[in-house]
């Protein structure tokens, strides 16, 4: 079977998409993120996108992690869903409203040429609520500067919802930390209940922050758009950055610009095409 795809990416955190409305989906999509993802021994990314026709929106985005698990939402993502279905004239709007497994999300894109280069997503309301992360034990109140021991660390974490779970550690200096080894261990914890997001930043001031990312299912991207949302609403929950203020993330892939407001999140980002192709499976 041969499959068309592209290859997109959005601040390097990359993955495969295909046009599913077109073609149809797949009945084993979680195998074949698996297959196609392997770096070196395959296409290789993050992971792959579906591309599906929607009785809610104008389309639904499914995206499954290098693991073969299935991923509720990411920011990263559904940008580069909105160049696809725009470049490939699927749809004539410069709104587009996606549907997610964590809800339907309208992306705003910038044009150039033509050509979608940059999106603004509307990420939707946060939740606080350990509940919906979810943690174990019986916690009430929101966690943040929550004291957390990791292996034989502690951590203070402030845990955040965009959707999909995540847990934002801020730290004095991000060159010290270890990804690799932390990484797999919050992942792993026992104290998330479904395995968690784990975003390590440093303040550089109120407006700018740096991070590096392990993402559940994928390991370390160079990006991640719902981690960089759930770091700035952490900023704001800890005092380190301000509501109604664009505050600009710096990650290993390039930068993403949130803006935390009473009622939403915005992300606003690139889109980009790496390139085209057919895979035989």
């Amino acid at each position: 079977m041969k499959l068309k795809f592209k290859k997109m990416h959005g601040c390097g955190n990359d993955y495969i998409y295909f046009n599913c409305v077109k073609y149809g989906e797949f009945e084993n999509p979680n195998q074949l993120a698996m297959v196609l993802s392997r770096r070196n021994f395959s296409i290789g990314a993050d992971g792959i996108v579906l591309i599906c026709k929607s009785e809610v929106a104008d389309f639904k985005m499914r995206m499954f992690n290098a693991d073969g698990s299935e991923g509720k939402m990411c920011g990263n993502a559904i940008r580069c869903v909105a160049k696809f279905v725009c470049d490939d004239g699927m749809i004539n709007s410069n709104s587009i409203k996606i549907e997610t497994l964590s809800g339907v999300k309208t992306v705003l894109v910038e044009r150039k040429n033509g050509l979608v280069v940059a999106a603004t997503v509307n990420m939707g309301p946060v939740s606080l609520q350990p509940s919906s992360i979810p943690i174990s034990g019986n916690f009430e109140k929101p966690l943040i500067g929550h004291e957390l021991q990791i292996g034989e660390q502690v951590f203070k974490v402030t845990c955040v919802s965009m959707g999909n779970p995540h847990c934002v550690v801020f730290v004095n200096n991000l060159d010290d930390v270890n990804l690799f080894e932390l990484g797999p261990k919050f992942e792993k914890s026992d104290f998330f209940v479904n395995g968690i997001n784990t975003e390590f930043v440093e303040v550089l001031s109120s407006t700018k922050l740096a991070m590096k990312v392990w993402e559940r299912g994928s390991g370390a991207t160079l990006a991640c758009g719902t981690g960089a949302c759930a770091a700035v609403v952490a900023g704001v929950l800890n005092g380190f950055c301000e509501l109604n203020s664009n505050v600009t993330v710096s990650l290993p892939g390039g930068e993403l610009v949130v803006k935390r407001t009473k009622e939403t999140v915005f992300l606003t980002g690139n889109a980009v095409l790496a390139y085209s192709g057919i895979v035989e499976i």
